[in-house]
């Protein structure tokens, strides 16, 4: 059965979200964005331009009869949209314009922003529902760090933002903390070492959500690990797969630090997360 969409280009108001703070903006990218989604036959009536403007709620969209929301920023900017358009009856496109992109990733796979527009401009972009992760600090549909080992993304911040300045003092501030911070055990079910892990990294995977631990026994480990994590690739550095679980309780003895889809988040001793069905529709790639 084709997955093509019987009419792609009927009664779509588009409006685009960009963030000029993101990985991948540029000028020059922001117009080929607007030139393949007019192509498509979807030219946004409006662009939001972040930071300067703030992200549409869902009465916004309703009231303007918007019924395709376009995202080109990355993993936090689509994640704190996706929280203001639950149970929107729109459809939601994210593009990768950021700097890892994992979002788009699970929605559309490797192709490129111009490659994703294309597919709209042809009708092969499907309807799809993802599952997410609930904390209560918000909802993941990337991924989650819990542990000492989610202060890394501060330092990340900063090389975003070029803040040389500071660089070097939280750089050595996430190394003690990976090493000497408090860690995070999984409790229920109870996997893993029974001392914990600097790093419990969570992602959804189908209905359920795929648990590893990451954990360092030396300097090179440290080190690895430090950079598999400014680079968001965890996958790099040493780690145990705990397998894959609906829901699961991690504790430890400090309040938790957390990291849900980039974003920094501080939690309590004691940190449940569930999955869950995301209630927003994505337009992906077959």
């Amino acid at each position: 059965m084709s997955a093509q969409m019987d009419d792609p280009k009927a009664t779509l108001i588009c409006w685009l979200v960009v963030n000029t703070a993101s990985g991948s903006h540029s000028a020059e990218a922001v117009q080929q964005v607007v030139s393949g989604l007019s192509k498509s036959g979807h030219a946004p009536q409006r662009i939001i331009r972040l930071p300067g403007e703030k992200l549409p709620e869902r009465a916004e969209l309703e009231a303007a009869g918007v019924t395709l929301l376009v995202t080109f920023a990355g993993d936090g900017t689509a994640n704190s949209q996706i929280t203001r358009l639950h149970d929107w009856a729109g459809q939601l496109l994210v593009l990768p314009g950021g700097t890892q992109n994992l979002l788009a990733k699970r929605l559309h796979g490797a192709a490129s922003a111009e490659q994703i527009l294309a597919a709209l401009a042809d009708g092969w972009l499907e309807p799809r529902r993802l599952s997410m992760i609930r904390t209560a600090h918000g909802d993941a549909l990337c991924e989650i760090v819990a542990g000492p080992g989610a202060t890394w993304s501060d330092v990340r911040q900063m090389l975003r933002g070029r803040d040389v300045a500071a660089l070097a003092t939280k750089l050595a501030e996430a190394i003690r903390q990976s090493a000497g911070g408090p860690a995070v055990c999984v409790v229920e079910p109870a996997l893993g070492k029974p001392a914990g892990y600097p790093a419990i990294r969570l992602s959804p995977q189908d209905e359920l959500m795929a648990v590893d631990g990451y954990c360092a026994e030396g300097l090179a480990d440290y080190a690895r690990q430090s950079v598999a994590i400014l680079r968001r690739n965890f996958r790099q550095g040493p780690h145990d797969e705990l397998g894959t679980y609906a829901q699961v309780l991690c504790r430890s003895h400090q309040p938790i630090e957390l990291m849900i889809d980039g974003e920094r988040a501080t939690g309590s001793a004691e940190e449940r997360f569930i999955t869950a069905l995301c209630p927003v529709e994505f337009l992906a790639l077959v």
